[in-house]
């Protein structure tokens, strides 16, 4: 049925065999639904101010989310943001991207990590956090909805812009902070001479190519895959220290598949109504958390790698998510304590990942990757393995059809995945088939390895601050700094952090 009045919120349940649709609308002080068209409650519009020549400047390192948010909350408080980004604006990036699906090469500093608008923009778009233990998480969605998302941003309940759609409403966040007199610089990777001088420059003054400000401080925004800048900071004094992470598999299905085990009997009609279906799953095998993440119904799988000779998936859906697979990356909770006790060879040893090296799982995930590309194929070939032939520990003696557009290799990644690994996700499947039986079927491959589903690194920060405990005037930001984990919590921490710099002008 076609919407008629102004709905503030919407979820699904189809935990019963009777799917139900939660949906809150606003009503007039009469209780009688208001029309579709209504004001949306609450809604104020971001207010920029011209900062072509403020007073005071912020260097921002990423134009990932937590970078992008940052600049606009900062224009609002009239700072002019000057960021630094590795890789290409989205257009050209895209074109970079495509060369990679068609499997004829990666360029390291363009591909589903680096770039305008950070993993995310080309890796699905969910929105999924609605959580305001750090703030005002509705405040991301009404920009994101500003900069042309669509009115379900600001009610439904799992939100999706898409991967058709988000390269758009990025290059319109761009063109408002190049608007408004903010600068951005592509093609720029902060090596250890721009960043010594960034940090050189927090107190005096910061020369611009237009006219001198006070650069207040650094966000440093450099999203999860960043590796070689985790090393040019721990070689310049910046504090890192491990924190747990997960990794593993992506595992895909047939769409329609998972229709009929989460909705039970679905129709056409049905399907119309409230979408292709998607999952959360969850168990505990030997005190160590398994689960789904990034579950991208209607999607396809990616090379989301930003290394040579190394091997990384990752999961994305357009706006209608509408692809007949159904895809999710399956990780295991890794500890830090674990990176000791289990290094990728398999036999413990305690000399691989001393205790005190910060960038422990760091090389954790590095290590994996290249055995993922060992056992796949050049450039972008991903080891493949069907799901129940993994489980039962079986040659795959042909894959099934997968919407992984470079290709894959059949491989036994039950053998070669470090033990506590694979052995974790054979019973995690079980569990989960336990749950939705016939999730563990052969009609489903898994590809290797899941290994970005968060940074392996942490800059601890002054609570109170955000300012690095080492590094004054340096404020690590959003996933990549360890304090977000996704688009959402990213903008949000950008946001925040931006908010906490400005207050040092007001006082």
């Amino acid at each position: 049925m076609e919407q008629k009045f102004r709905v503030v919120k919407r979820s699904i349940d189809a935990r019963q065999k009777q799917l139900k649709v939660h949906l809150t609308v606003l009503t007039d002080e009469h209780g009688a639904p208001l029309p579709k068209d209504a004001p949306i409650p609450l809604y104020e519009p971001p207010h920029f101010q011209d900062v072509h020549h403020a007073e005071h400047s912020v260097a921002i390192i990423g134009a990932g989310p937590a970078g992008l948010f940052a600049a606009l909350t900062l224009i609002e408080k009239g700072i002019k943001p000057i960021i630094y980004e590795r890789g290409k604006e989205v257009a050209e990036r895209k074109k970079d991207i495509a060369i990679l699906n068609r499997n004829q090469g990666l360029n390291a500093e363009s591909n589903y990590c680096f770039g305008e608008g950070g993993a995310g923009t080309f890796s699905d778009g969910k929105l999924f956090s609605r959580s305001k233990k750090r703030g005002n998480m509705q405040r991301v969605m009404e920009l994101f909805h500003h900069f042309g998302g669509d009115d379900r941003l600001l009610y439904e309940a799992h939100a999706h812009i898409g991967s058709d759609k988000l390269p758009t409403i990025i290059r319109r966040m761009r063109e408002c902070i190049l608007e408004h007199g903010g600068e951005i610089h592509f093609s720029t990777c902060v090596d250890e001479s721009l960043f010594r001088s960034l940090i050189n420059n927090t107190t005096p003054s910061y020369t611009t190519l237009h006219h001198s400000t006070r650069l207040l401080g650094v966000i440093l925004a450099i999203g999860h895959s960043a590796h070689d800048t985790y090393h040019m900071l721990h070689a310049n004094g910046v504090a890192l220290a491990t924190k747990g992470f997960a990794m593993g598999v992506r595992a895909e299905h047939p769409q329609a598949l998972i229709n009929k085990l989460m909705y039970h009997d679905p129709s056409p009609e049905l399907i119309r109504l409230v979408g292709n279906a998607s999952y959360s799953l969850v168990t505990q095998v030997q005190g160590r958390g398994v689960y789904s993440f990034c579950m991208c119904p209607g999607g396809h799988i990616v090379p989301a790698g930003s290394a040579l000779n190394s091997c990384v998936v990752n999961g994305m859906s357009a706006s209608h998510r509408n692809s007949p697979y159904a895809n999710s990356g399956m990780v295991v909770e890794i500890r830090p304590e674990d990176l000791l006790q289990y290094p990728i060879g398999g036999t413990p040893s305690n000399s691989q990942y001393p205790q005190v090296d910060p960038l422990a799982g760091l090389r954790f995930q590095q290590e994996l990757e290249r055995l993922a590309f060992e056992h796949g194929g050049e450039p972008s070939l991903a080891p493949a393995q069907r799901l129940r032939d993994f489980v039962e520990g079986k040659a795959s003696k042909s894959l099934p059809a997968c919407s992984y557009l470079p290709g894959m290799v059949s491989s036994r990644l039950d053998q070669w995945l470090p033990e506590h690994i694979g052995k974790r996700l054979q019973q995690g499947f079980r569990d989960f088939d336990r749950k939705y039986r016939g999730f563990l079927t052969n009609e489903a491959v898994i590809l290797g390895v899941e290994s970005r589903s968060s940074s392996a690194v942490r800059l601890p920060r002054d609570p109170e601050t955000l300012q690095s405990i080492s590094t004054p005037h340096l404020y690590p930001c959003g996933e990549g700094a360890g304090y977000a984990g996704g688009i959402t919590s990213s903008a949000l921490d950008g946001i925040n952090v931006a908010l906490k710099i400005a207050e040092s002008i007001i006082k």
